[in-house]
């Protein structure tokens, strides 16, 4: 198979990796394994120009992503748009892409089981014409977003406890917003404190990822209004893979859903896979099931 690699030197682990051993690494393992690989190094703020340019080439029949899941998300909406197979090296904090796809999560690992692996058609969504592979939300998760990028860290761990200040300081202060949606089965008008839709169900997990991506149907999750000892309460529930348990949560599937937000204000924001976004009052999601290709394990498939 003809692959490029395209690393983001600024994502998560690759900040403290010899990037050019890493590189040499990943070409002698994939070319082992009989691929012909060109492995690129750019920094994040080129990484999407640089994943483009290189899907655009001749002859190229797969991309391998390394970084954080803002750059996997970008990579997989390009590599579903240009029908190629998606390889992910997860180097971000979370990779919860990877997760899902049962990759390992040591960067130097993933390499043998992508030169090895076979490809996978697995579902990719859509929020109006932004692609996900995890998952899109609005209220409660996007006030936490914004609340976590207003601080300072400069490190993985720094994340890890700017996103748990974050949280607490949502739970203090849970959102209240009126939404109409409709699925294939039900329409709706109610207030919320929190939307999320997933592509594919959640699993039991605490970081909410999907333990199969082939399943065919959103996932939809919304929270009643929440006071904060019922968001704490939420809050403690996720932690312990219990989200659909709670009694605040009403939880479904759909193959599409229209989502209406009957007042408009200019400051309303979405998390598109955990990018905070410009929210439009109408949203239509989307699964497109079994259109991305990716590379697993062979004993995955």
């Amino acid at each position: 198979m003809k692959l490029v690699a395209i690393f983001n030197r600024d994502g998560g682990t690759f900040r403290t990796t010899d990037m050019e051993a890493y590189a040499e690494r990943a070409e002698n393992i994939f070319r082992a394994a009989g691929h012909e690989i060109d492995c690129r190094v750019v920094a994040g703020k080129e990484i999407i120009d640089a994943m483009e340019k290189a899907a655009d080439e001749a002859g190229v029949e797969g991309l391998i992503a390394g970084g954080g899941d803002g750059t996997i998300s970008a990579a997989a909406a390009i590599a579903w748009r240009h029908g190629l197979a998606l390889g992910v090296v997860p180097a971000g904090t979370m990779n919860l892409f990877a997760r899902s796809l049962k990759l390992p999560l040591d960067i130097w690992s993933v390499l043998d089981v992508l030169a090895k692996g076979e490809v996978l058609n697995v579902d990719i969504a859509s929020a109006n014409d932004h692609t996900f592979i995890h998952q899109f939300s609005a209220g409660m998760h996007s006030r936490m977003v914004r609340y976590r990028d207003s601080m300072n860290f400069a490190s993985r761990l720094g994340k890890i406890r700017a996103s748990t200040r974050a949280a607490l300081g949502v739970v203090f202060n849970p959102p209240v917003f009126e939404v109409e949606f409709r699925t294939g089965e039900q329409n709706a008008r109610q207030k919320v404190s929190a939307i999320s839709v997933s592509n594919n169900e959640f699993g039991r997990d605490a970081l909410m990822y999907a333990d199969d991506l082939t399943g065919g149907k959103l996932g939809f999750y919304l929270a009643a209004p929440l006071t904060p000892p019922t968001a704490m309460k939420l809050f403690l529930d996720i932690l312990r893979g219990r989200l659909k348990e709670n009694p605040a949560v009403t939880a479904m599937t759909a193959t599409s859903i229209e989502l209406h937000f009957p007042k408009s204000r200019h400051d309303v924001r979405c998390v598109i896979d955990g990018e905070l976004l410009p929210m439009a009052r109408d949203v239509h999601l989307q699964i497109h099931a079994g259109e991305l290709k990716v590379l697993v394990a062979p004993q995955a498939v």
